[in-house]
């Protein structure tokens, strides 16, 4: 058995072709998401009480594996992850897509967290589309001159910013929708999360020349790594 933490879309591809290759997966989903979508094999949701409630299932459910699929920003399960790890002997793979690389055209900026981003954002602009998550947005509630367009998969709760407009939607995003919305602001501001499913926004960004702001990736525990699903595959079998 062989436990994915998940969440992500390489979680969910992991899942599949493991499956596929028969050995038995468990996804692990913290719930924060009403309406997840769910990988192949068997599931579980919520959390596991802290690193010694996630080392005590480890143990009593005979898993030989863990790989650390959630989002580049989930760094709290990271941390409980790692300290299980080395409290069981279990080894532990973090899949970890890169993050995203400025290239030609692109007007990036770099803020070290979320509160370092509402600092920052009143130099880079009056109207803000904000894609950096439900659960960041009080961060941001304070800032009574700016507008904002708030996208999220949930409807998020308060506090939040006094003028803003909200956007339920899933990725994956078109470039040409997301040049429609970029269109109504002066900044977008988002995570490094990496990967191809939400890249369109700075595509678009660059074609329009909006400045991005993006907030860095916190530090997460060092451990065996792997940027692809075919190479958390490969370490996965040849345990």
């Amino acid at each position: 058995m062989i436990l994915v933490l998940g969440g992500t879309a390489e979680a969910r591809k992991l899942a599949s072709v493991l499956t596929d290759r028969g050995v038995r997966v468990v996804s692990s989903l913290a719930g924060r998401v009403a309406r997840p979508r769910l990988p192949v094999g068997d599931v579980r949701v919520g959390g596991f009480g802290g690193p010694e409630g996630l080392a005590a299932y480890l143990r009593e459910n005979g898993v030989r594996a863990v790989v650390d699929a959630t989002h580049p920003f989930a760094e709290r399960i990271g941390a409980n992850a790692a300290k299980a790890a080395e409290l069981t002997k279990i080894p532990l793979l973090r899949l970890a897509r890169p993050g995203w690389e400025a290239g030609e055209g692109d007007l990036w900026h770099w803020a070290d967290d979320l509160d370092d981003a509402a600092r920052k954002l009143p130099d880079l602009g009056k109207r803000v589309f904000l894609t950096s998550g439900r659960q960041g947005l009080p961060a941001f509630a304070h800032l009574d001159d700016l507008w904002f367009l708030i996208r999220c998969v949930d409807p998020p709760e308060p506090p939040l910013p006094r003028h803003h407009e909200l956007l339920l939607a899933r990725g994956p995003y078109e470039v040409d929708s997301e040049r429609k919305l970029l269109a109504r602001v002066d900044v977008l501001v988002t995570k490094d999360s990496g990967g191809g499913l939400t890249s369109a926004k700075l595509t678009a960004a660059r074609a329009l020349r909006v400045p991005v702001l993006l907030v860095r990736r916190p530090p997460r525990p060092v451990t065996e790594t792997a940027e692809t699903v075919p190479g958390a595959v490969e370490w996965v079998l040849k345990r």
